[in-house]
């Protein structure tokens, strides 16, 4: 297929399963960390440091932050359509590296299925639709991959296939920290070992390179560093890093399922694995380049899952390189089953599409109606007069504060609040003090709304009101 036919076939795959109905749920999972660091952002102008609530958020790099707000932004408006944006854009940028830089080394019809691979893969269909940290990783350490392994040999890109992936690596960098070196530094000496060519990683456009991916991530930690205390923040990477490491809440039951998990993000496409045959590829250099990608991914996939603390989500960034071999077998016909499995590929592709465009058309409203956050916003909001500010107090992570259509004024404690807040959102134990306090004499803070959430965590909404004994 040629190019100009191949692009508009996966824009519409892409728009068919990632765009229908996008903004319709309410946001779930880790996504209000991602969206709330947004918006305080776009509220103070401090781009540096994060915030969840009235506390810095350090356990992951700011870059989905910076993109939902450039979102936000650029669309002048606040929801989950623009929030889950650029996840979806992200997803599509792959795809169309796949088409476009990867066509001379997979083919016309190799690059077409590697894209059409990467769109429909479980993983993806999961993470792909949700303003979460998975969908810009992986799709950034792809697009790394994809340079790389399109313009290893050859001698005019030189410093093209190192520079390039460098500026995917460091932005991977500043979006979820360091493993992604691991992933794609594992493919890349196993091929270049191969090749007898590992002599390039001392040569300067490598060491260029490296120095982008550790500059792009300076750029950001050196001025977050200077803002906030260092050890701090220094503490709370060690404690992610070591975490993972030694498992601090290690459950052997779902330990043991993280490999088998972890294939099942590639699925369907796993699946065509055991029909892989390397004898069936079309020369040795072919032959060896695929059984070096092949240990070059088996090595860390299996050596992240069977960290402690690990989980299967983890190796996600070696979905790239693991489509990038089937599309060599496909390509090649080296895939050895039964005629009767020769069209599945494209009914695959036709029937994962059709399922997705169900779901987002039939299922997601239905979903609507079970929504867990939109309505206790919906509670807050009706409690409190639309030209005031709630000023929250230690609120910890509140995904339904996104849905309040007001200045929100984080604090870390009760004593904090100026004498012209009137409505107060705190948790249990800051209850007593915000009632008690003197700063609004002779009125006083009293609760007027209750609230527990989804997780089983409360909250309680006060009211400054005046309860003087009033003369006759």
């Amino acid at each position: 297929m040629s190019r100009a036919r191949a692009v508009p076939l996966v824009l519409l795959v892409w728009a068919a399963i990632f765009l229908p109905r996008l903004g319709s749920l309410e946001i779930k999972s880790e996504e209000g960390r991602r969206i709330l660091p947004a918006v305080t952002m776009l509220e103070t102008g401090n781009y540096i440091v994060p915030q969840v609530g009235s506390e810095p958020y350090f356990r992951k790099p700011p870059l989905v932050n910076w993109l939902v707000a450039g979102s936000f932004k650029i669309f002048g408006v606040r929801n989950e359509w623009t929030a889950r944006l650029p996840s979806v854009l992200c997803v599509l940028a792959v795809a169309l590296a796949f088409i476009g830089v990867a066509r001379r080394s997979l083919g016309p019809n190799g690059s077409l299925v590697a894209a059409l691979m990467w769109l429909t893969n479980f993983g993806l269909l999961e993470k792909g639709r949700m303003i979460e940290i998975e969908a810009l990783y992986v799709s950034l350490t792809a697009l790394a991959c994809i340079f790389w392994l399109s313009w290893w040999k050859e001698p005019g890109r030189r410093w093209l296939v190192w520079t390039v992936p460098g500026i995917f690596l460091g932005l991977g960098l500043l979006a979820k920290g360091p493993l992604n070196l691991l992933f794609f530094y594992a493919v890349v000496i196993a091929v270049l070992w191969q090749a007898r060519e590992l002599k390039r990683l001392w040569s300067g456009p490598h060491f260029v390179g490296l120095i982008l991916i550790l500059g792009i991530f300076v750029a950001w930690a050196i001025p977050c560093l200077e803002m906030v205390q260092a050890g701090h923040v220094a503490s709370v990477w060690s404690r992610q890093f070591s975490g993972r490491v030694s498992g601090e809440d290690f459950k052997f039951g779902d330990w043991v399922q993280n490999i088998p998990r972890g294939l099942i993000y590639l699925l369907p496409w796993t699946i065509l694995l055991p029909f892989a045959r390397f004898a069936l590829l079309e020369d040795e250099a072919e032959r060896k380049f695929c059984r070096a990608l092949s240990l070059g991914m088996a090595v860390p996939f299996v050596i992240v899952n069977l960290l402690p603390g690990a989980l299967p989500r983890y190796t996600m960034p070696l979905l790239a390189p693991a489509i990038w071999l089937l599309a060599i077998f496909i390509r090649s016909h080296a895939l050895l089953w039964p005629r009767a499995l020769r069209k599945a590929i494209t009914w695959t592709i036709i029937v994962i599409t059709s399922a997705m465009l169900i779901y987002s058309l039939a299922i997601i409203p239905v979903l609507q109606g079970r929504e867990k956050i939109r309505p206790i916003a919906a509670q807050l909001a009706a409690a409190i007069p639309p030209n005031e500010s709630l000023y929250a107090v230690d609120p910890d992570y509140q995904p339904f504060l996104f849905y309040l259509q007001r200045p929100i004024v984080y604090l870390s404690q009760v004593t904090d609040l100026p004498r012209e807040a009137r409505y107060l959102l705190v948790q249990p134990a800051d209850e007593k003090a915000a009632e008690e306090s003197a700063l609004w004499a002779p009125q006083r803070a009293e609760p007027i709304l209750r609230i527990k959430d989804y997780r089983g965590r409360r909250v309680i909404l006060l009211r400054v009101q005046d309860n003087s004994p009033r003369s006759d």
